[in-house]
């Protein structure tokens, strides 16, 4: 192992976030200074915060529905249950998510069929299709893991052959699509995250969009509406939730006035700066990267209209205790990569491994050699193209060095 260095070489903070816009905090100081946090008000007046950003998300995605809600696993586990996921069902997903995706299937007392992963951090498609017929899942639990996204062309094939059921997970691309299509609008219903580090930031919130009118009714009121469903202005009609009202029980899962203030004004021609600019660090990142001995970017395919808030890159052909050394070496120089090959979860971090609640072991060929070497970095906007470049330099170093002592 290198020896520390007095002092990191790198000075950057991964989690810091840019200002929340001059608006969300003068609207989020008027909404304290009302006292009127409580997503709903009984006696009518203006639409709350809460209702005017279902519209607006909806507009912008070009969906009929928007319910808003306390966070994106919230929307997860809404969304299979709305879309009529029993306890038993079998529920498909990628091998390669974050945790709240394999608690929303826990939650709604479903068993998870996961699927494999692709050197490019995709749902492995073959592996979609044998399982599909194979376990009869009829609901596919979608995760655009990290902003990376399949062919949804040939996914949604796949899915329409077999008659499953696509649920998106967009945690990761607010802003995002293939092809001209948004992430989100693929399937039954599509799942986006107002949490810090994402595309919009309220701290925590989630937004599940659908054209479903039965879906989106359920939704609503699981989500806490009582009976004041008609003060949603991007839900369907009264004879819509005349359907569900006496069916669906309210869990308490519902958007608070606070955050939706804050992330209002975070949409628009905001939210389309913001994606400009994080590929435009995506870009000088990889480009400083480019052909590194054992190191390999995910292939993009020009379909892929990404939004790349964060950066992936896997190290090949190494030993286990080599991707080790990197890890502790670049967080030496003050570089702190997240590792997808820990042995034991870490902050936000886990694997499909660390997920014991299942109670049952899948056969995933791929997803221990790709996730063994898969190094995950934040890419806040703060970053300056010098500060990029330095963190490629570290990264170019410490692997060299790794290298070196491993495969001399």
């Amino acid at each position: 192992m290198s020896e520390q260095p007095s002092s990191p070489a790198l000075q950057l903070d991964l989690t810091r976030q840019e200002p929340i816009p001059p608006a969300g905090v003068d609207a989020a100081v008027a909404l304290m200074a009302s006292g009127r946090l409580h997503r709903y008000g009984e006696t009518g007046g203006k639409a709350s915060e809460v209702s005017m950003l279902e519209v607006e998300f909806a507009r912008e995605l070009g969906a009929r529905y928007c319910v808003a809600m306390n966070s994106c696993g919230s929307t997860l586990f809404v969304a299979l249950k709305s879309a009529g996921v029993k306890p038993g069902d079998a529920v498909m997903s990628n091998c390669f998510t974050l945790a709240p995706v394999p608690g929303a299937i826990a939650h709604v007392g479903a068993q998870p069929v996961l699927i494999d992963v692709t050197d490019d951090y995709t749902i492995d498609l073959d592996d979609l299709d044998a399982k599909a017929a194979a376990s009869g899942a009829r609901t596919l639990l979608l995760s655009h893991m990290r902003g990376h996204i399949c062919d949804m062309d040939r996914l949604a094939q796949i899915c329409d052959r077999h008659q499953v059921q696509i649920i998106e997970d967009c945690a990761h691309t607010m802003g995002a699509g293939w092809a001209g299509k948004p992430t989100g609008t693929w399937g039954r219903a599509g799942c986006f995250s107002l949490q810090s580090y994402k595309h919009a930031n309220s701290g925590e919130g989630g937004l599940l969009v659908t054209d479903d009118e039965d879906l989106a009714a359920q939704a609503v009121l699981y989500s806490g509406s009582y009976m004041l469903y008609s003060s949603h202005r991007a839900a369907p009609s009264p004879e819509v939730f005349e359907r569900w009202k006496y069916l669906t029980p309210n869990f308490s899962l519902r958007m608070s006035n606070l955050a939706a203030a804050i992330a209002r004004p975070q949409l628009g021609a905001v939210l389309a700066d913001r994606c400009r600019r994080w590929n435009e660090r995506y870009a000088w990142l990889a480009a400083a990267l480019v052909d590194v001995p054992h190191l390999r970017l995910p292939q993009r395919p020009a379909d892929e209209q990404y939004v790349a808030s964060s950066f992936q890159f896997s190290l090949v052909d190494l030993p286990r205790e080599a991707v080790r050394q990197f890890i502790d070496g670049c967080a030496l120089q003050g570089l702190h990569i997240k590792w997808f090959g820990a042995d034991e979860p870490a902050g936000f971090t886990s694997v499909w491994t660390h997920w014991r609640y299942f109670g049952q072991a899948q056969t995933l060929p791929q997803a221990q050699r790709v996730l063994g070497g898969l190094c995950d970095l934040r890419l806040p906007l703060v970053l300056s193209h010098p500060d990029c470049e330095a963190m490629a330099a570290v990264i170019r170093a410490c692997l060299s060095s790794v290298v070196a002592r491993c495969c001399a």
